[in-house]
């Protein structure tokens, strides 16, 4: 099936061959960090700044989300020289031409996810367009090279925030083919489609194809 991962057997091989056991994911966003050890399973352990003590902030300046995952990624290269996976996240609502897109995290002013939820559904009003899409950029360095891996999830903006599970706008959206939010979903239909899961998958894909 396409949403699945590679076999665990090839992906093993893979990973024996290419990469190491541990990688860091840089972010100290602890649900992001949850959701990337759910999906990538047992094939390697993903660990976060918090559990290897690295305690200078990544700076997310940049205009796209291609920026900002890329500036995480290469302060954090610079200065351990591991190899690394950083990401960026967005909410893209085609009524409100795009946004929040980049300033996803804080559209509120704050990072305060039921106060950027408000904000968008006040900005949204009663519209009858509410198609929206999830995007993720996650960028990996290996041996001083540099990919960049992209995965979006498609689905429509509720009227009202619904669910307890998820972060972020996980309760004001629902993926295209369901009903319910990505907060009332269970974490695994979740993280079988979700945007990062995307990302993910193609950047494990591409763990078995890399020569």
């Amino acid at each position: 099936m396409a949403n699945e991962l590679p076999s665990e057997s090839r992906l093993q091989s893979s990973l024996e061959m290419k990469m190491p056991h541990e990688l860091v994911f840089a972010t100290r966003n602890a649900h992001k960090i949850e959701e990337a050890r759910s999906i990538v399973g047992s094939h390697f352990t993903i660990l976060g700044l918090d559990d290897i003590g690295f305690t200078l902030e990544l700076p997310e300046t940049g205009n796209t989300l291609h920026d900002n995952a890329l500036e995480k990624l290469r302060t954090f290269v610079k200065a351990t020289g591991r190899n690394a996976i950083a990401d960026d996240s967005g909410l893209e609502i085609d009524c409100l031409n795009g946004r929040p897109g980049v300033h996803t995290a804080h559209y509120s002013g704050s990072r305060d996810a039921r106060l950027n939820m408000s904000r968008v559904l006040d900005e949204m009003g009663e519209s009858a367009i509410r198609t929206a899409r999830f995007v993720t950029v996650l960028a990996c360095s290996f041996q001083g090279q540099e990919f960049i891996f992209e995965g979006q999830v498609r689905g429509v903006i509720t009227h009202e925030m619904r669910g307890n599970d998820g972060f972020g706008y996980d309760p004001i959206f629902i993926p295209d083919g369901y009903e319910q939010t990505f907060a009332e979903l269970s974490p695994q239909v979740k993280n079988s489609l979700s945007h990062r899961a995307n990302a993910f998958r193609k950047f494990m894909e591409w763990l078995v194809s890399v020569d």
